[in-house]
């Protein structure tokens, strides 16, 4: 991995509008999708922090301040804009064609959407996997079995949508070592809630030693999970995060090479026009432009 990885490049961007385009479904209906999980992400977030601000099943505001530093909440918050600002980028390409608003922003800002595609195709399978392996203690309530379903689940259905439907590249590699740099600055963040909140986010952040003791004939820990744990954890995320990525990166090759090259399924663009011929990926010729002869 060489120094021109970490530019952002000089070559047209996007010619043939990945971002925007689906192999299989036609712009306005990607449009639609989009539209509707990031709805849906937003209706649940606000939901959640209504529900908890009035005093629900023992939910305070205090948890609605405390959300804020749980990796679970700051990825649902992600999947709600992402969605919001790829259905935005592609209504404004199935609306009449030209060249859409991602098209216009500054190439740092696209290099940027680009990484933020990414977290969408890595992290919420992350989150997925650590709950269910490691937090997942029941739920008391119904509200605590929509509230965890949303987040902890649908949010990979999402990621699923993403990485299956979409016709963006496969991520470059460098995009794994940003993921990484991400986790570990939100470590830092856990860390900081501790020494400023004094409690930890996740137990399994906890470097004291383990103390059970027994509650209604139960046996909790309250204490940590012991400083080599607390170690083994940040290594087994950060390899899980790698697993992750080489995983959806494969999944998107397959899904580029299986749609395009194996079904001929270059893309649904606007007006049903073709992407058009030639090495697309290098083509200075726009998709949307005319026809020779064409009215």
């Amino acid at each position: 991995m060489g120094m021109g990885a970490l530019k952002f490049g000089t070559d047209l961007w996007d010619p043939s509008h990945r971002f925007e385009t689906s192999w299989l479904l036609t712009p306005w209906v990607l449009f639609g999708c989009r539209a509707a999980i990031s709805l849906y992400a937003f209706t649940t977030t606000f939901f959640i922090i209504g529900w908890e601000a009035t005093n629900h099943d023992g939910l305070s505001i205090h948890d609605v301040h405390r959300s804020f530093s749980f990796f679970t909440i700051l990825c649902y918050w992600g999947i709600s804009f992402y969605f919001l600002i790829s259905a935005l980028h592609t209504f404004t390409y199935a609306l009449h064609g030209g060249t859409p608003l991602l098209n216009r922003f500054p190439r740092p800002l696209q290099a940027l959407h680009y990484l933020f595609y990414t977290t969408i195709v890595t992290y919420p399978f992350l989150v997925t996997i650590v709950y269910w392996a490691i937090l997942y203690s029941g739920f008391a309530t119904t509200f605590a079995l929509w509230s965890n379903i949303s987040q902890h689940a649908m949010n990979s259905v999402f990621g699923i949508f993403e990485l299956v439907f979409s016709r963006i590249n496969p991520s470059p590699w460098i995009h794994l070592l940003w993921l990484i740099i991400l986790l570990g600055s939100y470590c830092g963040l856990a860390y900081l809630t501790y020494a400023t909140k004094h409690y930890y986010v996740y137990n399994f952040l906890n470097p004291n030693p383990s103390h059970d003791v027994y509650v209604n004939g139960v046996k909790q820990n309250q204490g940590g999970v012991g400083k080599g744990a607390v170690v083994g954890y940040v290594f087994g995320i950060a390899a899980a995060i790698i697993i992750i990525f080489c995983l959806s990166k494969g999944l998107q090759w397959v899904r580029k090479w299986a749609s395009e090259k194996k079904w001929g399924m270059t893309g649904k663009f606007y007006a049903g026009r073709g992407m058009g011929m030639g090495e697309v990926e290098l083509e200075t010729q726009r998709v949307w432009e005319k026809a020779p002869g064409e009215a």
